[in-house]
């Protein structure tokens, strides 16, 4: 991964435990006063949050993603989901930082995407 780079591989159904535990480093970097930027690849069989990760995301949108803003370089997706596409293209704009989609075998292109702001 590029530096300043956090990278997840989510998979089945996301917990609040396990939104939890991915936004913790995330935290540390923003705490740190670095900037970041934040890789997502999805597996095959994501099928979304659990009711308890939804509610977490939307509290992080507003305490780490809008309060931090600046800290924000850039956010790759890599998908295939359908509706993670159609949720991107409706809500990215709120996103911090830059947001960018990609298909499941252009991984290594989100990670050069990433890197070219490590290197800035």
């Amino acid at each position: 991964m590029p530096g300043g780079t956090l990278g997840f591989r989510v998979s089945g159904k996301l917990t609040r435990g396990e939104y939890h535990e991915m936004l913790a480093p995330v935290r540390e970097l923003i705490d740190r006063g670095e900037p970041l930027s934040l890789l997502i690849a999805t597996d095959p069989d994501f099928s979304g949050l659990d009711a308890g990760a939804l509610w977490e995301d939307v509290k992080a949108a507003g305490t780490i993603g809008l309060g931090h803003r600046s800290s924000w370089r850039r956010v790759a997706v890599v998908t295939d989901k359908e509706w993670m596409r159609h949720a991107m293209s409706a809500f990215g704009w709120l996103a911090p930082g830059e947001v960018s989609l990609f298909d499941p075998d252009d991984l290594a292109a989100a990670k050069a995407w990433l890197g070219e702001t490590a290197r800035a």
